[in-house]
């Protein structure tokens, strides 16, 4: 069973860019373990993962940000990063 995952970040203003400006991370994956590797995986990459401040489990989406997070995110049923969202060409 897929669990929606929203991730706040302790980010220092260098890592700021590659989280959305601060915004956070939405990830569904199977577990909190499956939400890191694919952040890790898909956000970070080789960047130095920052301290996680808060994690929502089963986050219901129409309470995240209006005006940023939502329209600017992918599908959040499929597993995967769904905010930020990148097409990968």
């Amino acid at each position: 069973m897929l669990r929606r995952y929203w991730f706040d970040f302790e980010l220092p203003h260098a890592q700021a860019r590659i989280v959305s400006y601060g915004l956070g991370c939405g990830v569904t994956a199977y577990d909190y373990d499956d939400a890191m590797s694919l952040m890790k995986e898909q956000v970070f990459g080789t960047e130095e993962f920052p301290p996680i401040r808060k994690v929502s489990e089963d986050v219901d989406v129409s309470t995240l940000d209006a005006k940023h997070v939502r329209p600017n995110m992918g599908v959040p049923v499929f597993r995967g990063v769904w905010f930020p969202f990148r097409v990968i060409s």
